[in-house]
């Protein structure tokens, strides 16, 4: 089977059309990146359009480069949520009328669903693995145990890690995106130099807080004598950042494995990491030495499918697909969709 896929939650206008042997026929992403940077961030009216303007042309480019016509699809998937609402309405809308006008399925996908199952498309791991899914909005540990079947075992209790990275890269003047500024920033500081904390760690369970991290950050900025910062104190400070950041994730998620190895003790653990911050060099690398400790394999998906793609909707899509479930061509796009609601809850 092949599945077109439509990716509009954020600011990636993307299409890609995937086969069920796993192959990736075309993976299209159109990023935003000039259009938001001078708002230092992604405002959603003109993510929206930007939407509205390429995505007929990006779906045009990935069957070009798939080299198939509508004809040779068994199925259209789109992000139904969650996401800025206004891109989430473009995507689906097109999908559906992709969907009615050729006589094809139609699948509304969470997009938090693309990131947990794009190892099943990079990796064919087999259920259920650990997942940690690591992104601009969400910092989640979740039990994968089949598609549509999740378990969430601990999330954020205030910002979500790429928050914390998006804000940590403007408080030190890095620039935007964040995620990307602060490791290029980092590679050339001294995480020894500032101490900062590491939320949480040592306390059970599977919680993040990144609030008091980037608070620290703030007030060590303030207590540097130069203002603006010098680029060496800057550095300094994005590697102490990521050095704490990458801490956390090693409490928390060896946190996680304990409580995933009493409930899947029949399985060989496997922890997955997804999402944007998963292309975090540093951050993968923290996660391997735990997993090596911990006699853990780590599966992390090429950076290019850890940031918001398509390739990730049209396999999402495909796995329910090849289950016999689609949607109705009255799904609403939903804003918010926990991922641990399940598939069902969208209808």
């Amino acid at each position: 089977m092949n599945v077109l896929g439509i990716e509009t939650s954020c600011d990636e206008t993307a299409a890609a059309v995937v086969a069920d042997d796993r192959t990736i026929l075309s993976n299209v992403v159109l990023s935003q990146l000039d259009e938001h940077r001078p708002y230092g961030g992604v405002v959603p009216e003109i993510a929206a359009r930007a939407h509205l303007d390429h995505l007929d042309g990006i779906i045009k480019q990935a069957m070009d480069e798939a080299g198939v016509g509508f004809d040779a699809l068994d199925g259209v998937a789109a992000t139904g949520g969650p996401g800025l609402i206004g891109g989430v309405m473009v995507g689906v809308m097109t999908a559906k009328a992709i969907a009615a006008v050729h006589g094809l399925p139609f699948l509304a996908v969470n997009h938090l669903e693309g990131h947990a199952l794009t190892a099943r498309l990079t990796d064919d791991v087999d259920f259920p693995y650990l997942l940690l899914l690591v992104s601009g909005g969400h910092c989640q540990l979740l039990a994968v145990e089949d598609v549509g079947t999740y378990v969430r075992l601990g999330g954020t209790i205030d910002d979500a890690i790429g928050e914390a990275f998006d804000k940590t890269a403007k408080l030190l003047g890095l620039g935007y995106p964040g995620g990307p500024a602060v490791e290029t920033a980092a590679a050339a500081g001294d995480a020894n130099r500032f101490a900062l904390p590491r939320p949480l760690s040592g306390r059970a369970g599977c919680d993040f807080s990144f609030s008091g991290l980037k608070t620290a950050v703030r007030h060590a900025a303030a207590r540097l004598p130069d203002d603006p910062l010098t680029p060496d104190d800057a550095a300094d400070l994005a590697a102490s950042f990521q050095a704490a950041v990458g801490d956390v994730l090693i409490d928390r998620c060896g946190n996680a494995l304990d409580i995933f190895a009493q409930t899947h003790s029949a399985t060989a653990p496997v922890l997955v990491v997804a999402g944007g911050v998963a292309a975090n060099g540093h951050l993968r690398m923290c996660l391997g030495e735990l997993c090596e400790r911990r006699q853990t394999r780590l599966i992390a998906p090429p950076p290019a499918l850890c940031t918001d793609n398509a390739a990730m909707i049209a396999w999402a899509g495909l796995e329910h697909l090849r289950r016999g479930a689609t949607d109705s061509l009255d799904f609403a796009p939903r804003p918010r969709w926990p991922l641990d609601e399940g598939k069902g809850a969208a209808n």
